[in-house]
């Protein structure tokens, strides 16, 4: 059955058959608005120009974005100022390519050759911490993966995946896993609430709470305890990397990689060894975690 309303309004049905190759278009049927419950329709023509009545087409109380550090007192117009600021990294770009010809005329072609780092280095992604910038190291010594608070985890593809092409097709002599002091990542693990999607993530730290609970709970106060998680949460996830069948296999033939803990504090830049004895670790899981045989 065809209704014979929509909308409140009266359907007039043609009695003739549209031309051949006809299409209706969007204005063919514009059935009225329903008014407003309990009040009448009227449409001020004014209303699509806003109370001022300019073509501007923004609206009379449209919240002004708050500025961004470094926008000028009276600029609001962030949109503008992102894409002025963005263009340095550009400029920046330029000028780093221009010091390394300068310095070697053979830079980008020795680095279009292709790679052979000595490092693998898998660390948080806190923007503070670039691997190359604390180290020294230059294009093409490092092989870098990170992620938040800098784990290892068997069932995430990413940086199993980083490991298997790291050792066993770039024959990296060294991993590198470094943490750093204040990781917000292993901070939100030692809060007790529900962290939405980073649940599955922040469980691995707080594993590595539940190992170490009786050392960590001895530790008074809240911030060297916080800081020994990060170091026991280096610890383990070195322990993960040697797990892999990948650095197991490669050290048997090779002696090498050799998995080293790391971590960084922002207080003076300097990063501490915490000696990771990688022979003992392994000696120590192989009961289970064999994967040469």
């Amino acid at each position: 059955m065809i209704p014979s309303r929509v909308g409140g309004q009266h359907l007039r049905l043609a009695a003739s058959r549209p031309n051949p190759g006809y299409r209706p278009s969007a204005a063919s049927f514009k059935p009225a608005r329903r008014p407003a419950s309990g009040g009448s329709r009227n449409v001020s023509s004014s209303s699509s120009t806003g109370a001022s009545g300019s073509g501007s087409g923004s609206a009379p109380n449209a919240k002004i974005p708050a500025r961004l550090p470094g926008m000028a007192e009276n600029d609001h117009d962030v949109e503008r100022y992102l894409r002025e600021n963005h263009q340095r990294l550009f400029e920046n770009n330029k000028q780093w390519a221009d010091q390394r010809l300068k310095e070697d005329p053979e830079f980008f072609t020795n680095l279009a050759a292709g790679q052979s780092p000595e490092y693998l280095w898998i660390g948080c992604s806190d923007s503070r911490i670039p691997a190359e910038a604390i180290t020294g190291l230059q294009a093409g010594e490092a092989f870098v993966h990170r992620n938040i608070a800098n784990l290892v985890i068997s069932t995430d593809l990413n940086v199993m995946s980083v490991i298997n092409y790291a050792v066993r097709h770039l024959k990296v002599k060294h991993i590198v896993v470094c943490g750093h002091y204040s990781c917000g990542g292993v901070k939100a693990a030692m809060t007790p609430k529900d962290m939405g999607l980073l649940n599955p993530w922040l469980r691995n730290i707080r594993d590595v709470y539940r190992l170490y609970e009786k050392e960590l709970d001895a530790i008074k106060d809240e911030k060297k305890r916080y800081d020994r998680l990060v170091e026991l949460n280096v610890i383990e996830q070195c322990r993960n990397v040697i797990k892999t069948a990948d650095v197991q296999h490669s050290f048997e033939e090779n002696r090498y990689p050799i998995v080293h803990g790391w971590v960084f504090n922002f207080e003076d830049g300097r990063i501490t060894d915490l000696s990771v004895d990688m022979k003992k670790i392994l000696g120590d899981i192989q009961k289970i975690y064999n994967l040469t045989e």
